[in-house]
């Protein structure tokens, strides 16, 4: 008997019962862009269903083979981690087949998807205030933040596309936490740049309390700069684009097409300030979630555990002998901390404009 597909779409979870109900719409569109095949979804946390009950659900309406998409915009920790963790062990207890695509990623139709963004708050602004030249304007993307580079500089990437494409003035990148620039010493420096107006807009999928948070700091920061027009800008949602990429990044799957863009990851390559976390084994810091521990193997050149199990591209991990060697002897020795996972402290933690401005904002308030 012929395999039968179906599609799960892993979401991170939120404890906004909005981002959530957002999440659950998104997918609902799904199905309209396949033949036949179920479409599930599941979250790490935070919220139900979690990954598994999607995979079970699919599993009982008879499918045996899975194409799941990690429900998020850049490939971190999640999408490389913690994700392939809860898969690779659900696939392995069920005999059943799991292939894993890759994140939405720089992609022209999120870059046109977060364009209507920017315009529906420019056309809405031009409309209450009066025209303002784009030239005088400047975008503020804020992007999630996250301790890999990686995903960070994407941002970055579709800030800038988005400022050429558009025929802005200038553009500037801050992030929700745990990177720098955070979002209120971001716009403190655009309010010193001399333009008229500034968009801000959060490079978010879904609602939640991080959307919260940048728009209050918005409001604050404009309290403070009269002078400016901050404009706040929708984030992503189920735009139609969105939802095409998603499709997208299930069907490529089984095109072959689905291979990550591994050129920067701090797990495969000394990335600067990183270079500590090459060949870290594959473990979720996701303590409740299934598939911790996963090691690649101690031989000199083995598939990479961390971001393709599934994946049908050649993303493969290359290490040293003494790196695979330490590889294996720390998983030979420490089966007895799978609720004590260490992971290395983010380099840039104590950085003025990261979480320390946090940490200044809260003492004053």
């Amino acid at each position: 008997m012929p395999n039968k597909i179906g599609v799960m779409v892993c979401g991170h979870g939120s404890r906004s019962n909005a981002a959530v109900e957002e999440f659950a719409a998104m997918v609902k569109q799904l199905p309209a862009h396949f033949t036949d095949w179920p479409v599930e979804f599941g979250y790490l946390e935070f919220a139900n269903p979690v990954i598994r009950d999607g995979l079970d659900s699919l599993r009982e309406q008879g499918c045996d083979h899975i194409l799941a998409v990690p429900g998020m915009l850049f490939a971190a920790m999640h999408a490389k981690n913690d994700i392939p963790s809860v898969l690779n062990t659900y696939a392995e207890k069920h005999g059943i087949t799991v292939q894993y695509g890759r994140e939405l990623g720089v992609d022209p139709k999120m870059v046109r998807a977060a364009a209507s963004r920017v315009e529906d708050a420019l056309n809405a602004a031009n409309k209450e205030h009066g025209e303002v030249p784009r030239e005088e304007t400047c975008l503020v993307v804020i992007g999630r933040g996250a301790s890999d580079p990686d995903a960070n500089s994407n941002v970055s990437k579709i800030a800038r596309l988005l400022m050429e494409g558009m025929g802005l003035g200038w553009v500037e990148v801050g992030y929700s936490g745990v990177t720098f620039p955070l979002v209120e010493p971001c716009l403190e420096h655009v309010a010193k740049l001399g333009f008229k107006r500034v968009i801000v807009f959060p490079y978010f999928l879904f609602t939640g309390i991080l959307i919260d948070r940048i728009y209050g700091f918005t409001d604050i920061v404009a309290a403070n700069h009269p002078d400016i027009e901050f404009v706040k800008a929708g984030y992503l949602n189920d735009h139609p684009e969105v939802v095409a990429t998603f499709a997208e990044r299930v069907t490529e799957i089984l095109d072959g097409d689905n291979a990550m863009n591994c050129t920067m990851c701090k797990y495969r390559d000394q990335v600067l300030g990183f270079e500590s976390e090459v060949g870290l084994p594959q473990e979720s810091h996701h303590h409740h979630v299934e598939g911790q521990g996963a090691t690649a193997p101690g031989s000199n050149v083995e598939d990479c555990k961390l971001c393709a199990s599934f994946c049908t591209g050649a993303c493969r991990l290359v290490m040293t002998d003494a790196q695979a060697h330490q590889h294996h002897h720390d998983h030979e020795h420490n089966h007895d901390h799978s609720h004590d996972h260490h992971h290395p402290v983010y380099p840039q933690a104590d950085h003025p404009m990261g979480p320390e401005s946090v940490r200044k904002y809260l003492n004053k308030h």
